[in-house]
């Protein structure tokens, strides 16, 4: 395996793309992060809404954002690895394309079945971060890719937080989810163009032939898995068909793996899920989208619960939601922007982990005070630093070890581990808060919220325990931009994950 250049300026002889350009770059690709982003957390405060305009139980419901979620995470590889296979911003404009045509579905959907089909089409779009970020690393100079990379990573809380005020101020005026739709069509139209005309690719690119069976299987077993854990609630974790599940993706998993030993050309080179430079960037992805993912459901329902009838909670609205989020917002666009100075000094690893320790941060607050505004408000700020922090040292640690020629793919499993941590982390508060009820009521007890955030902040000190680790066991990588051998050094001839 030849080294790894760092920069389209030593990729296959092409010139780095010009300051202006990558500057145009950055601020279309933030923009279609952002539109992601936001068709991930619309739909999360409208689900009672949607139960009682389709006559439907939640646990039909939930599937308008289980299918986005599924589809997003089986897309992933796939379109990630087309990316390297055939030009980044090919398959972002596809990306945006699929959410585009899905938001229209939605926005004119009459029956339940029709808006889920059009959530599975818009979650394709989940693809656009990792490629994202692998279009920063072939393009930026190498001084600005760890800032390059925060800013676009920082789009999935200001995406997340404007989603859930655009929701809030539609819900409070209709009854019908069309508007939100309609509106998410638009802004993903605005970002296609945006794309088309203002970002430049240079990356190189693999061509080859696809992988078609490892690409089924794989998403054969994500299916499978995440199904399973998504619906392990709903349907009991010992019934039938949750535990058929987790066998069909067991049985699944070992098949892929089989493949991609085999195949002369794989969708995923096994050392970039499990090898040793990979594994803790994975693992950390997982317990960081654990914490991301828990707080869109702890926090909605949280600040929405009535002190008088529950005894906790801040008699807020959805639209109150949104707006107890915007301190995050601020926090993670500002930490963001200095997450790549912090890292040419300590590395990207000890810099995840000081991210980590933010996120950690802010949920033991919540644990310990959590009666007043200004608890959700320090909350939401010292969320924000910490993601700010933490995502732009993730992206980073994820693809500076894989040569240029598997950036995309390599983001898109750090990804796809996000998204799985997610899903685990909305199975476990789900069955914790269902579990611990006011008597006579179907409502949480305070008791049950506190245990899920001393939950979920263990998972962020483990997160940062885990970057700690790599940091010591691969100083290479752990040391500064500015040092001999940091961040940017190429691996030897030969070398891999």
């Amino acid at each position: 395996m030849t080294g790894v250049p760092t920069t389209a300026r030593e990729t296959a002889g092409r010139p780095a793309a010009d300051p202006p350009r990558t500057g145009r770059t950055l601020l279309a690709l933030a923009a279609a992060g952002m539109v992601v982003s936001v068709q991930q957390t619309l739909v999360l405060p409208l689900l009672p809404q949607l139960g009682r305009a389709f006559d439907a139980p939640i646990t039909d419901v939930t599937w308008v954002f289980t299918a986005s979620l599924l589809a997003g995470a089986t897309a992933t590889p796939l379109l990630t690895r087309f990316g390297d296979m055939y030009g980044k911003k090919r398959m972002i404009l596809l990306a945006l394309s699929l959410l585009l045509i899905g938001s229209v579905i939605c926005a004119l959907s009459g029956s339940l079945p029709v808006l889920i089909a059009g959530r599975a089409v818009q979650g394709v779009s989940s693809s656009l971060i990792p490629l994202a970020i692998g279009m920063i690393r072939d393009t930026f100079p190498r001084d600005r890719v760890i800032m390059a990379i925060g800013i676009v990573s920082a789009t999935m809380g200001v995406g997340g937080s404007a989603g859930m005020i655009v929701t809030g101020l539609i819900a409070d005026r209709t009854a019908s989810h069309h508007p939100v739709f309609w509106i998410a069509a638009a802004i993903a139209a605005a970002a296609l163009v945006l794309v088309a005309v203002a970002a430049r690719d240079v990356g190189g690119r693999t061509g080859g032939r696809p992988d078609y069976a490892g690409a089924a299987v794989l998403a054969g077993m994500l299916f499978s898995l995440l199904l399973a854990i998504s619906e392990g609630n709903n349907w009991g974790w010992t019934s039938g068909g949750v535990l058929a599940l987790f066998a069909a993706a067991a049985v699944l998993c070992a098949a892929w793996v089989a493949i991609e030993l085999r195949v002369r050309a794989p969708l995923v080179r096994l050392a970039l899920l499990v090898g040793p430079r990979s594994l803790s960037a994975n693992l950390v992805s997982a317990l960081l989208g654990f914490s991301m993912f828990a707080a869109f459901t702890l926090i909605s329902g949280f600040v929405q619960a009535r002190p008088g009838a529950v005894g906790y909670g801040l008699d807020g609205s959805v639209l109150d939601v949104g707006l107890y989020m915007l301190p995050n917002t601020v926090t993670m666009l500002v930490f963001s922007t200095m997450a790549g100075r912090i890292a040419a000094r300590i590395g990207p690893a000890f810099t995840l982990a000081l991210g980590t320790v933010f996120v950690a941060l802010c949920y033991v607050w919540l644990a310990v005070s959590n009666s007043h505004v200004y608890d959700v408000l320090a909350f939401s700020s010292l969320q924000g630093t910490g993601f700010g922090i933490a995502y732009a040292a993730l992206g980073t640690l994820a693809v500076q070890h894989v040569p240029m020629d598997q950036s995309g793919i390599a983001s898109g499993i750090n990804s796809l581990v996000r998204v799985a941590g997610g899903s685990v982390a909305g199975a476990i508060t789900a069955s914790i808060l269902a579990a611990q009820v006011i008597p006579g009521t179907a409502e949480p007890t305070l008791d049950a919220y506190v245990l899920c955030f001393w939950i979920v902040a263990a998972g962020a000190a483990l997160a940062a325990v885990v970057a700690v680790v790599h940091g010591l066991r691969h100083p290479d990588q752990a040391a500064g931009t500015g040092r001999s051998g940091g961040l940017f050094r190429r691996t030897r001839s030969g070398g891999g994950p």
